[in-house]
């Protein structure tokens, strides 16, 4: 299993970016994928999940009515659309998918049980 992430790069506040994740080796339609960030002296957080057998999706209390996740099984892709973005919305995003669940945690989104499958990463930088 390969996932692939892309798209991060510097936006102005207010402005929008469109991450994807391609995924190879993984049968979409029976996972879970997820969007996860990292600030710099923080942990990992979940930004929103994808579930593969139902298509729900979950999101965290900060990005909510702001980021979209979605999937297109014809290219292997989740994205995940970020618009009205924030300073603190800054960090490494990483997608991540098994097959798994998404579950709710504290108000942030996860897979349940734990992912082994990452992506390496991409950087969002939003100035203020």
């Amino acid at each position: 299993v390969q996932l692939q992430a892309s798209g991060g790069g510097l936006v102005q506040s207010g402005g929008s970016l469109r991450l994807s994740c391609t995924t190879s080796g993984i049968i979409l339609d029976w996972s879970a994928i997820g969007w996860f960030r990292q600030a710099p002296g923080k942990e990992r957080e979940g930004v929103a999940c994808f579930s593969g057998t139902d298509s729900k999706t979950y999101y965290s209390d900060s990005v909510k009515g702001r980021f979209t996740i979605s999937r297109d099984l014809a290219k292997n892709t989740v994205s995940l659309e970020m618009a009205s973005l924030k300073p603190e919305d800054t960090g490494v995003y990483y997608c991540s998918a098994d097959y798994a669940a998404c579950a709710v945690k504290n108000g942030a989104p996860l897979l349940t049980p734990d992912p082994r499958y990452w992506g390496q990463g991409t950087q969002v930088t939003v100035s203020s």
